[in-house]
């Protein structure tokens, strides 16, 4: 179900994904979409997710590029040469989403996910992948009296020498973290995963920061060349693991 939220500079769309079976208030989860938008395959991932027991919201967070079904991919992924000719397209739209503009547009989505029917109040748990790994990030240290949960999957650009890298505002979370890095991944290359990892432990975070080995970046996204079965559901069990945990507990 697409809903409507007032973010920062307009109306963003935002996929919200329910439990199919049980009844009550759940814990409430935010999804940060890859580059490639929301579509089908993130709306699989998001209800996956929430048939462990949680409320899903996924905003669009390219919303100022156009509305879910403009910007959604209209060609074959699923090969390199299709993958390749979608990222020319919708790479761009990444740099254009500086820190300064998601940073306000992170609010409206915790605002939105605490108004949901069948959202149970409490702490919020966040995921992201590719650029959504990013943003995930900064929800966790931006939000710290209600992100107790963040995962990050084959992210890029998690620490870097920018002055505004997300693995900066780390002393400021008090999340669980889980990150599942791409394998020979340029855009979180190792040493950019032993940063990460010295913020975590320099943070006093209780964290996972793991290369998955042979994993390709965009390993989860079945809908492109890039998927790894063996990685994704890795990423689904270690997901599902800091959430109950941390949720549910």
């Amino acid at each position: 179900m697409l809903i409507e939220i007032p973010a920062a500079e307009g109306t963003a769309e935002a996929l919200v994904a329910r439990p199919s079976t049980g009844k009550g208030d759940f814990p409430g989860v935010i999804f940060y979409m890859d580059a490639f938008g929301v579509r089908p395959r993130i709306e699989d991932m998001a209800q996956r997710i929430a048939d462990w027991g949680y409320v899903v919201l996924v905003p669009n967070v390219f919303y100022r590029e156009g509305s879910v079904a403009e910007l959604a991919p209209t060609g074959d992924m699923t090969t390199p040469e299709g993958r390749e000719a979608a990222g020319k397209v919708a790479f761009p739209r990444v740099g254009r989403l500086t820190s300064a503009k998601a940073s306000p547009d992170i609010q409206a989505w915790v605002s939105a996910i605490a108004g949901l029917d069948g959202v149970a109040p409490g702490p919020i748990g966040t995921t992201g992948y590719c650029m959504g790994a990013r943003l995930a990030v900064r929800t966790a240290t931006a939000h710290q009296e209600v992100v107790v949960a963040c995962g990050g999957f084959h992210g890029g650009g998690l620490a870097t020498d920018a002055p505004d890298s997300p693995h900066l505002g780390l002393g400021h979370a008090r999340a669980r973290f889980v990150f599942g890095h791409a394998d020979h991944d340029p855009s979180m290359a190792p040493e950019a995963v032993a940063r990460l990892g010295l913020a975590l432990d320099e943070a006093g975070l209780e964290a996972s920061n793991t290369i998955y080995a042979g994993a390709p970046h965009g390993y989860s996204m079945a809908d492109t060349s890039a998927y790894h079965h063996e990685a994704t559901e890795r990423h689904f069990q270690e997901l599902r693991a800091l959430f109950d945990q941390t949720l549910k507990s």
